[in-house]
């Protein structure tokens, strides 16, 4: 039962992938595609690559609720990669995670380029990690 679990962005999209037992999340890399045609294909390909049994993609709602441009994005996003996969594609609320995987590459010190890099896998793993505590939970 791997998921993998997918941070949307504008030139950098995070990924993350469970172990088996869809306990432990580790992230598998960063795509750099600004084409949306393109990265739905290095994504619906990466999922396929790593066989995985569902989808979480990282649904950036406004602190109110609300939903904004960038959850409208990855609601288009998650249907059209619906499309082009055989597996269960979730949106999941990922409110705070951002501001998480900063805190998390503070405290390791990761700054610069390096963080720039791995920020967006940083999130997908926090993405997925609470995805799958509440998976887990219920």
């Amino acid at each position: 039962m791997r998921i993998m679990a997918v941070d949307l962005g504008d030139v950098r999209t995070g990924l993350a992938l469970s172990d088996i037992t869809g306990t432990l999340a580790s992230p598998i890399g960063v795509i750099e595609e600004r084409d949306p045609a393109r990265l739905l294909s290095r994504v619906a390909d990466t999922a396929q690559e790593h066989n995985v049994s569902s989808i979480v993609v990282g649904y950036p709602k406004n602190m109110n609720g609300t939903l904004g441009e960038r959850a409208q994005k990855s609601e288009l996003f998650a249907k059209s990669l619906e499309e082009l996969v055989d597996v269960p594609v979730v949106l999941w609320d990922e409110r705070g995670t951002t501001v998480s995987a900063i805190r998390q590459l503070n405290e390791t010190n990761t700054r610069g380029a390096k963080r720039k890099k791995i920020i967006d896998a940083v999130a997908a793993v926090i993405i997925l990690e609470n995805y799958l505590a509440f998976v887990k939970g219920n």
